[in-house]
């Protein structure tokens, strides 16, 4: 079934793909949290006409491309996320958020396609690579922050990471040692009864037992 990404999914595509996915995971997941639509002929055309607007801000020549690499290689851009203790974001920031801010402040489009990067995360400071054009790359500096919060140093994040790192370590090993006992149980069977079984070979004790009466002589 193919649908509209309306937002980054991440493993399945970014914001506008037009992508092709089991009629299932469309039904169960994609369409009811609206992070995709149905790919109708219409809706596709619409989509491509949009893109083709946005295309014309984008660098079309590499001395536009160096220009535009001039104007965002000083940019910080700023996300203000939802973060756990360990500073685990309760999401991701995307390629598509990182389009998204770079438009919002400088009013120009990049490819999404051509930003190198994985989901972030994490809260912290990154550095994101960007292709403008054949031979023109620049790198932005991106802050993900806890909302209202600010980033913690360095030293401190770093901790964090480790803190986090390991917990998943302890959590991969406690689930690895489930399932070796969980293999070691259906290779071996169930654990023999405390109850010995009786051997067929020897003979079986006779239980004492009411002695059967007499019947009655017959009366005379």
């Amino acid at each position: 079934m193919e649908v509209i990404l309306l937002t980054d999914v991440d493993k399945v595509g970014l914001r506008g793909d037009v992508v092709n996915v089991a009629r299932g995971y469309a039904r169960n997941f994609l369409l009811p949290r609206r992070l995709a639509e149905e790919a109708t002929p219409a809706k596709v055309n619409e989509l491509r006409k949009r893109e083709g607007q946005r295309s014309r801000h984008e660098a079309q020549s590499f001395e536009q491309a160096r220009e535009i690499a001039e104007r965002i290689g000083e940019t910080e851009l700023r996300f203000d996320v939802k973060a756990g203790p360990t500073g685990a974001l309760f999401g991701s920031v995307t390629p598509t958020d990182i389009v998204d801010e770079l438009w919002k402040q400088q009013k120009v489009r990049v490819d999404r396609r051509k930003i190198e990067m994985d989901n972030i995360k994490r809260i912290g400071r990154h550095t994101i690579p960007i292709e403008l054009f054949t031979d023109v790359e620049v790198e932005v500096r991106a802050l993900v922050v806890p909302e209202g919060g600010e980033l913690p140093p360095e030293e401190e994040l770093e901790a964090m990471e480790a803190a986090a790192r390991a917990e998943e370590e302890a959590a991969a090993a406690a689930a690895a040692e489930q399932q070796a006992e969980v293999q070691e149980f259906l290779v071996d069977g169930e654990p023999e009864s405390d109850t010995a079984e009786p051997d067929a070979s020897q003979p079986v004790a006779e239980h004492d037992a009411e002695p059967v009466a007499a019947e009655t002589e017959s009366s005379q």
